[in-house]
Formats: C-alpha cells, sequence, structure tokens
C-alpha cells in the first residue's frame, strides 16, 4: 500500500480510516525518536498539503537514516491525552531493508515564510512525519532543559519581543507555536540561554508529542552564546518601607526519597540539598534580593519530600534555607505557614505543599493570630493550595500590612494549540476564577477597614486573564502593569515568556504611597545542561515589591 495513502490522513488532524488494518509499505527513513523511527514517500510532493512520512513504533530498531525499508504492521491511531489530536502510527510487526543507499530527501524550512500563514494548525498537519529543518540564525527563547528541547524564533519572523531576545505572550494569541526540536545525545546537545543564536541548520522529521509539534533533531548542533546576568534588585530595604520577596521554592524538600515510599521513582526522588538548591535560593534572597522583610514561597514540601507517610511538617526546610540565607550575609530569618492535611492540597504526591512565609523579625512582627488559611473549607480550594494570609507589624513605625500568599489552581489538562477541539481551552480557570473570588472577599474587607494589603504569589494565570480581572475588581491595582510590557515575564512555557506571579494592591495604596515592584529576571532565562538537574534554584524569576508604609 502506498506510504503517502497511509500518511496523508494527517493533514487533516482526524483519525484514520486504516486504523487496526495491517499494511505493507515501503520509505526512505529520515529519523527517530527513543520509541522508533520515521519513513517518508520520496515520491511525495510536499507542496500538496498531505503528509508523506509515518512514524514506525518499534523501540530499538537499528535503522539507518537513508536507507529504504519495507515495512509490515498494525496502523495505529496514537492519542496520549483524549483532548489531543490522534497521530498516525505503524505498530511494526515485520521489517525489510531494501537498500542502505536511498534516494535523498529535502528537508521543507520551517521558515518565516512558511510560518506566517493563517492556519498554522494545518501546515504542520500535513508535514508531521516529514523531513523539516531550521535554518542558521534562529534566536533561541527558551532554556535548554534537561530533556534536549530548545524552541527558537526563526529569522524574520515577527512576534513580540522581551529586553532579554525572547518572545513575550500575546493576549490575542496567547497560545502560538514556535519551531522546537529535541536532541537526544545529552552529552552532544549544547547547553543554551535565551537569547543564543543557531549557528548551523537542525533536521529532522517533524513529532507530534506532549500536544505539540517537535522536530526529531537527527544530529546536534552549534550555537553562539548568550551570557544572562542574574538581576539584583535596585529596590532597598529598610527604613519605613516594607520589602516582600516572591519565590516559588519548585517542590523544594531537603530529603532524597526513599524509593519504596514514593508513588513514582523515576519522577519523585530529588535531592535538593545535594544540588545546592537551598544554597542557591539563600543566595538569592540576598545577593539579588537584598535580604527582604518577607518572603512569600510557594512550592515549599513537607520534611521527607514526595515520600507517601503521615508527615506533613516542613520544619527542616524552612531551617535550611533560613541557615543558606544566614549564610549568604542575610537576616536570620524566622518563618511561618499553616500544614496542610495530608495529601490534601494537590501538587506532587506525598509532597504536601505549601505556601509559606520568611520574615525578618528585627525588622517586622507577625502579629498574633494572623497566620490563617483562606477558605479552606471551600470547595474551590479541594485538592488545591489555599491562599496564606498573614498580618505584619513594620517596627520602625507601628503600621501593618495583610501579605496573602497565593498559588491558585494549575492550568493542567488545557488543551494544546493543536487539539482538534477547542484549542487552548483551560477548563480550570473557572475554577480559577472562583479562587479570585474568595480572595477578592478578603480584599474587600481590608479595604473597609483602610489595612494595607499585598497579594503575591504563583496565579498560573496572566496580567490580562480573567482570573486577575475578578481578583482586582474595582479595589486593586496589578503592579505588573507598571512596569515595561518587554520587562513583564517571570516564566518560560515553551519559548513563551508570560507573567504568572503578580503583585496586587489597593488602589488608595497606590495612590497615597509609595510603591517599587520588579521582576528580578535570570532564571527563566538560563538553561539547564540536558540530562542534569539541579542547576537552577527555580525554573521562575524573582518577584519583590517595596511597599513604603507612609
Amino acid at each position: 500500500m502506498s506510504l503517502t495513502r497511509i500518511a496523508a490522513i494527517q493533514g487533516e488532524s482526524v483519525r484514520s480510516p486504516l486504523a487496526g488494518e495491517r499494511v505493507l509499505t515501503r520509505g526512505v527513513v529520515t529519523g527517530g525518536t527513543r520509541k522508533g523511527f520515521f519513513i517518508q514517500d520520496p515520491d511525495g510532493d510536499p507542496r500538496d498539503d498531505s503528509s508523506h512520512g509515518l512514524f514506525v513504533f518499534r523501540p530499538r530498531h537499528g535503522t539507518t537514516i537513508g536507507s529504504v525499508v519495507e515495512v509490515e504492521g498494525i496502523v495505529h491511531d496514537f492519542v496520549l491525552d483524549e483532548t489531543d489530536r490522534p497521530t498516525t502510527q505503524l505498530v511494526l510487526k515485520e521489517m525489510r531493508v531494501v537498500t542502505e543507499d536511498g534516494p535523498g530527501i529535502e528537508p521543507t524550512w520551517l521558515n518565516a515564510d512558511l510560518l506566517s500563514g493563517s492556519d498554522l494548525a494545518r501546515t504542520l498537519n500535513s508535514f508531521e512525519g516529514m523531513l523539516v529543518g531550521i535554518q542558521p540564525g534562529a534566536t533561541f527563547i527558551a532554556p535548554s532543559n534537561p530533556f534536549g528541547d530548545y524552541v527558537v524564533l526563526p529569522k524574520g519572523l515577527e512576534a513580540p519581543r522581551t529586553v532579554h531576545q525572547g518572545v513575550r505572550i500575546r493576549p490575542d494569541s496567547p497560545h502560538l507555536w514556535y519551531p522546537s526540536f529535541r536532541v537526544l545525545d545529552y552529552k552532544s546537545a549544547p547547553q543554551v540561554n535565551v537569547g543564543a543564536e543557531l549557528l548551523t541548520a537542525v533536521v529532522g522529521p517533524l513529532n507530534f508529542r506532549s500536544s505539540a509539534f517537535q522536530v526529531a533533531a537527527r544530529k546536534t548542533f552549534r550555537a553562539q552564546p548568550f551570557r544572562v546576568v542574574r538581576e539584583t534588585t535596585r529596590l532597598a530595604t529598610g527604613g519605613t518601607a516594607i520589602t516582600v520577596l516572591t519565590l516559588n521554592g519548585f517542590n523544594l524538600d531537603a530529603k532524597v526519597e526513599d524509593p519504596t515510599k514514593v508513588n513514582d521513582p523515576g519522577r519523585d526522588i530529588d535531592d535538593d540539598y545535594g544540588d545546592r538548591r537551598f544554597d542557591m535560593l539563600g543566595r538569592a534572597m540576598v545577593e539579588q534580593a537584598g535580604g527582604p522583610d518577607i518572603v512569600a514561597l510557594q512550592e515549599i514540601q513537607d520534611n521527607d519530600g514526595a515520600e507517601m507517610t503521615d508527615v506533613v511538617d516542613a520544619s527542616r526546610n524552612y531551617k535550611l534555607l533560613i541557615d543558606a540565607a544566614k549564610a549568604a550575609g542575610g537576616p536570620t530569618y524566622s518563618w511561618a505557614d499553616v500544614p496542610p492535611g495530608r495529601d490534601e492540597d494537590g501538587g506532587q504526591p506525598g509532597g504536601n505543599i505549601r505556601n509559606g512565609f520568611l520574615f525578618n523579625p528585627s525588622r517586622v512582627e507577625l502579629l498574633p493570630d494572623t497566620l490563617t488559611r483562606i477558605a479552606p473549607n471551600d470547595p474551590s480550594f479541594d485538592g488545591s493550595r489555599k491562599p496564606l494570609r498573614a498580618h505584619f507589624r513594620l517596627r520602625e513605625t507601628g503600621a501593618e500590612l495583610a501579605v496573602i500568599n497565593v498559588h491558585l489552581a494549575s492550568k493542567r489538562n488545557q488543551h494544546g494549540a493543536f487539539a482538534p477541539e477547542r484549542p487552548g481551552f483551560d477548563p480550570r480557570l473557572e475554577l480559577r476564577m472562583r479562587q479570585a473570588d474568595l480572595v477578592r472577599g478578603v480584599l474587600i474587607e481590608l479595604n473597609a477597614k483602610g489595612t494595607d494589603y499585598y497579594v503575591t504569589g504563583d496565579f498560573n494565570d496572566y496580567e490580562f486573564s480573567p482570573t486577575l480581572e475578578r481578583l482586582l475588581g474595582d479595589e486593586s491595582i496589578n503592579l505588573v502593569d507598571r512596569i515595561p510590557a518587554n520587562q513583564r515575564y517571570d516564566y518560560n512555557h515553551r519559548g513563551v515568556s508570560q507573567v504568572l506571579m503578580h503583585g496586587i494592591v489597593s488602589k488608595r495604596q497606590a495612590a497615597e504611597r509609595e510603591i517599587g515592584y520588579e521582576i528580578l529576571h535570570g532564571n527563566e532565562l538560563i538553561g539547564t545542561q540536558p540530562g542534569q538537574l539541579g542547576e537552577k534554584p527555580t525554573d521562575h524569576a524573582y518577584v519583590i515589591a517595596r511597599l513604603e508604609t507612609q
């Protein structure tokens, strides 16, 4: 049977009418992944809006790029998630090498001309499984990660840029796709930062995985390095102002988990202490953030990390973080949290993730009976991190500041940009909006009493989202809106720089008080060496505010 006939259905992003049938076909091997290899019809015209390539599922296949193979197997529609588009594959039963020296196939270049069309999904569907390439001159817009993934902006492709050479999210199109590729050989895969330049072409079959298209690179590449310097604050701590740093701990814990006590040994074992993440975060608090009065922490796990035990206390993690800040020349912080019930707040199984505070007791005091979780029994926070509220008093002036530390529901299960139905749909948006309503209810009460407040943390949503609109209401403003648009980002998701952390104050505070706000860029721009972990303290930038009290 013609390879093109089997593969062309991918251009429509629907299930193959041949699914379940046993077929015999042949093609040129163009590349592979750890799970199989790709073949392509050498006579297919890449301009005819239909795919001529097919993925053959067979780990440890032993094929050679450029050879012609005859394959027999069962046509299968692979769907990783029910909201994803199906991918037509051939589950290999028999294979014969026809020749080691097949006809050459020229890649289709993923350049500005090809990617600027109005129907990008259909364009990429039509090239799925086929040989494509990315030309030199592209800019890396995501940092390299431990899995050998890279994202670039091709030369000439228009996009809203960041001050650090990345690409900003677009409110009108928040789910734009930019060319991505994966290098399998971690040892030869370079570590790159956002802003690096691609010096050699990347060629490979266009694969569909993890809800997006990605080039399965046939070999590694060279890049022009781009140096990223972790930024330091210009907002001084001291005097009559209170400084608050927002820091995502990225599932921080001090325990190397026992493999027999975790949910998934392949994912749930780490060594944050041995990887020096505590030291790096301590230095960040002092050297980058200037030893702020208050640190609002998210993603702090319990003392035994992801182990499935009754432990929910996180005191050892806080102590190590406090010791690290002191060793870096910072103040001796105190800590405060309200631990969750076992496995009640979501996050990594067994981790008992929570929000917490560090505070400098020589500068601020935690007012008695003010440390509470907001609406802990409301169904909107079932299986989700509860906002942590605390009232602090500045010792110098006696001024009070209510700080609310949030970590709203994640975007888990969001439809991908290429989903056949409702691309980009976020099924948890309504949940985040209900959570925002509950937080806003507290702000209305504080505003009526004339109490200054600051809401920060990981909102898991953008500054232009309905979530933030609901939280702000008529009472508050988002300090993110005060900084230049090309600096509004603290997180990088598949090459798109975006804001997930925010700083909310009342309109009265903004009118009456001097307020400073900064995003300290660096972590979200610096790449990790593929195949390695523990090189970055967190995947977010840090956010700091200086709130004058008089």
